[in-house]
């Protein structure tokens, strides 16, 4: 079904780009002209076309999926720096503390995806692809967070937060930030 709605979503910005880019000059060009070109009927086709399978396959999945339950955690262990929401670290000290460590990401998605998440907001359900977006982003943020935390030689993260921010359409900036420390062994 995703795959479906991803060549409708494709058609959909063929369409639109080859009407906007190609056909309105060649209509201002034309304007004496009453037969229109193939090529842009098919763009205009494209264009219809795409928002129509989008806006079923999207009807179609969100009457095929049931709500989700809790999804199981991460079983890989985490080797690296831990992470951790609070100030301190149940059996271990924090023996030095080496300061303030960020990842930073700002992430979009494609036109087309954002197309299937305006026609969920019509159809109401969870816009998965907002939610898919901002998790990549979390887990980018969160991974450059750690890397600056382990090229500094800290331990663990601690005091770790999140900030987001909508840049622009459907753009949006994660902010991950934390105190990188030092632990007792």
């Amino acid at each position: 079904m995703k795959t479906i709605r991803q060549i409708g979503s494709l058609a959909f910005v063929l369409g639109l780009f080859t009407a906007i880019f190609a056909g309105l000059p060649w209509y201002v060009c034309n304007t004496n002209d009453p037969l229109v070109p193939w090529w842009l009927r098919i763009a205009v086709f494209c264009l219809l076309s795409g928002i129509l399978v989008v806006l079923l396959t999207v009807a179609i999945e969100q009457r095929m999926i049931k709500p989700t339950t809790d999804l199981p955690l991460s079983t890989e262990p985490q080797d690296t720096v831990l992470l951790l929401n609070s100030e301190e670290v149940p059996g271990r000290l924090p023996t030095e503390i080496l300061g303030l460590v960020q990842g930073h990401t700002v992430y979009a998605i494609w036109l087309g995806k954002d197309l299937s998440a305006i026609i969920r907001l019509v159809l109401g359900g969870e816009l998965t692809e907002y939610t898919e977006m901002m998790g990549k982003a979390r887990t980018l943020a969160t991974d450059r967070m750690m890397a600056e935390a382990a090229k500094i030689g800290a331990d663990a993260i601690i005091n770790v937060r999140y900030m987001t921010t909508s840049v622009v359409g459907s753009a949006a900036e994660l902010l991950a930030y934390g105190t990188a420390v030092k632990l007792s062994q």
